[in-house]
């Protein structure tokens, strides 16, 4: 049995799949969502989500097919964005049916993360959005198309540099080969190199169902990074405030897929930490300081105002932040 310490276990019905959720704090605070990526499952939050449980309420659920969610069958079709968007609307409603919650995504969680702030159908229901090593699908295919629409060499530079770095996409989309390296040797090899390479401390992380979470999750790349990236959405605009904090040493994603990011999120916090791309598990206490301040600037600055979106009706009358549309509002280096 894995699971993070201390933590209240639930499970949500969400269409198709079970959800496993945990949760910590105190039920009474505002909610904090924490949505991982791949190949991992929950428990790559734990170190964050105890520290952030001394403020909050936290919940952090296995995505579709990891941990100890089930898995759509079939698996092709089942991890669109789209439905990963389902997932997170019936898990907030399980877990904070009368308030917004505050999102927290790293790698795929981040990437689906910005799906949910960016989508009408989930306006209101989110408070503020933090951002990981995860870049929007949407953002990403404008940022390539503005590169090939107007070549100079530092742009070429910059698409064959994230080019590089997205190697282990290409070997993703490949049928099976993925799927029978991790339930082989990469499975079994995996944890000994994010101790080698990224410097990840062990303990409760990763877990046994590794290999079974990375053969599932190959589909998230499968079912989304190329129809979106060919027609990216025009109206991605995030209608939350958001707060990017990028590891400068990440071997899987360039500092610059996030250039004029304040395009499509005008109310925008960045920070910048000089380690690799498992943050959560590298850097707990400075991801929990600077979360902390977010939500509760976010939290303290709401003003009355008529709400919006398809929540308008259950969040009447509640408070919600109200700010300037600045570019690169605050920057933070640690």
């Amino acid at each position: 049995m894995t699971g993070i310490d201390g933590a209240r276990e639930r499970r949500v019905h969400a269409g198709d799949v079970e959800l496993c959720v945990a949760e910590l704090g105190d039920a009474g605070r505002p909610t904090v969502v924490l949505v991982h990526g791949y190949p991992d499952s929950k428990e790559v939050w734990s170190r964050l989500a105890t520290r952030l449980a001394e403020h909050f309420h936290v919940v952090a659920y296995d995505v579709r097919g990891h941990g100890r969610s089930t898995a759509p069958r079939p698996l092709r079709g089942g991890f669109t964005l789209e439905r990963l968007t389902d997932d997170f609307l019936a898990v907030a409603d399980a877990v904070s049916p009368d308030r917004p919650v505050h999102l927290v995504g790293h790698d795929w969680g981040s990437v689906q993360s910005w799906e949910f702030a960016t989508v009408g159908r989930t306006e209101g229901r989110i408070a503020s959005f933090t951002s990981m090593s995860g870049p929007s699908l949407d953002h990403f295919g404008h940022w390539i198309n503005s590169r090939l629409a107007r070549p100079t060499p530092r742009r070429i530079g910059q698409l064959l540099g994230q080019g590089a770095k997205s190697w282990y996409i290409y070997l993703l989309h490949t049928p099976v080969l993925p799927e029978l390296a991790w339930r082989g040797p990469l499975g079994k090899r995996w944890p000994g190199i994010l101790r080698r390479v990224e410097k990840v401390p062990g303990g409760d992380y990763p877990t046994p169902s590794l290999p079974s979470d990375a053969a599932h999750g190959a589909w998230l790349y499968r079912d989304n990074v190329r129809p979106r990236l060919r027609a990216p959405r025009a109206d991605a605009y995030a209608h939350v405030p958001v707060q990017l904090i990028t590891p400068l040493g990440d071997r899987f994603l360039s500092e610059h897929l996030y250039d004029g990011l304040e395009q499509w999120a005008p109310r925008l916090t960045r920070r910048t930490l000089p380690t690799g791309h498992w943050v959560p598990r590298t850097r707990p206490d400075q991801l929990a300081s600077w979360i902390t301040d977010f939500v509760e600037s976010v939290e303290e600055g709401r003003t009355r105002t008529a709400p919006r979106g398809r929540y308008a009706d259950r969040f009447g009358g509640r408070l919600v932040l109200v700010t300037g549309a600045g570019s690169g509002i605050g920057r933070a280096t640690a």
